[in-house]
């Protein structure tokens, strides 16, 4: 009895490792393909906000251009004008500064330069 005991639980433990890993290798396949399709879906909803942002971005410059804000103050009777050239101060803008380091350009000659020059 104890002959044929050995080699059936050898087939099994063989039968039993195979599944497994059948298995497993089969849930993996799986999971890549879910992962394949979630990358696939995130890249359209990342598109189509891009989209979004671009249209929402030329939305924003053409609310922003001084015609149409003088349209829109004058569409919601806020009273608003633009100031008469004699109520406004126009400022200079100040000269940038000089450099502070007097000292000479440091220049460096190379092997090429001084054969040239010889």
């Amino acid at each position: 009895m104890a002959n044929w005991l050995g080699p059936a639980l050898k087939a099994s433990l063989i039968c039993f490792l195979l599944g497994g890993s059948a298995v497993g290798y089969v849930l993996q396949k799986n999971k890549l393909h879910e992962l394949g399709r979630q990358i696939a879906r995130r890249e359209m909803v990342l598109e189509r906000l891009r989209w979004e942002n671009k249209l929402r971005a030329t939305q924003l410059a053409n609310l922003q251009l001084p015609q149409r804000i003088e349209e829109r103050v004058r569409r919601q009777n806020l009273g608003l004008a633009q100031a008469p050239s004699v109520q406004m101060i126009w400022l200079q803008e100040p000269l940038p500064e000089p450099a502070t380091n007097d000292a000479a350009a440091l220049i460096v000659f190379d092997e090429d330069f001084r054969r040239l020059n010889e």
